[in-house]
């Protein structure tokens, strides 16, 4: 009995530091969003965005999509705000007019310098830092959490960043 107890013990001090390490990087999400609004006016996800322009213009809003580790769709709503105010400009490759690169633009670089750096940025870097086979293992663990915890066919998005009313972020069907 004492054996089931410990186990159990141990059990709940795991779901415990767990949940405790989601909640510290949900609250640091959170805080780094506010952070990005309070002092540069944009969205977490955007100043995410811009940094990855800073660091290198986009060929592609797929590129952008590899960068920044979501879905074209995901990023393509945060570069159409981003363009709207002025601070990504859109234009056509000169390699290839059908191509579309993104670049910061001067008042992108502006905003930029009065910005915090992202927590995305850091959490990037700790996921690199991970052996391959342990963020294969996470990868599969969390995604088999969010499978159970989370309605499927729902899109993940970029942190914080809110789909405009009315456009709902739906998997289409397959098939």
């Amino acid at each position: 009995m004492e054996r089931r107890h410990r186990g159990g013990g141990e059990q709940a001090e795991d779901v415990r530091a767990v949940m405790d390490a989601l909640r510290r990087l949900v609250r640091a999400l959170r805080l780094s969003a506010r952070a990005a609004e309070k002092t540069a006016g944009i969205s977490g996800a955007q100043l995410f965005v811009l940094q990855e322009l800073a660091a290198a213009p986009a060929d592609s809003l797929g590129a952008l999509a590899a960068r920044t580790h979501t879905d074209q769709s995901s990023v393509s709503v945060v570069v159409r705000r981003l363009v709207e105010r002025g601070l990504v400009a859109r234009r056509h490759a000169i390699t290839d007019a059908r191509r579309i690169e993104l670049a910061l633009t001067a008042p992108g670089r502006a905003v930029l310098r009065r910005a915090p750096e992202p927590v995305q940025k850091r959490l990037l870097a700790a996921l690199a830092r991970l052996s391959p086979p342990r963020r294969r293992a996470l990868a599969r663990t969390l995604t088999e959490i969010a499978q159970a915890a989370v309605p499927e066919g729902e899109r993940p998005g970029m942190f914080f960043e809110e789909e405009p009313a009315g456009r709902a972020r739906r998997r289409r069907p397959h098939g």
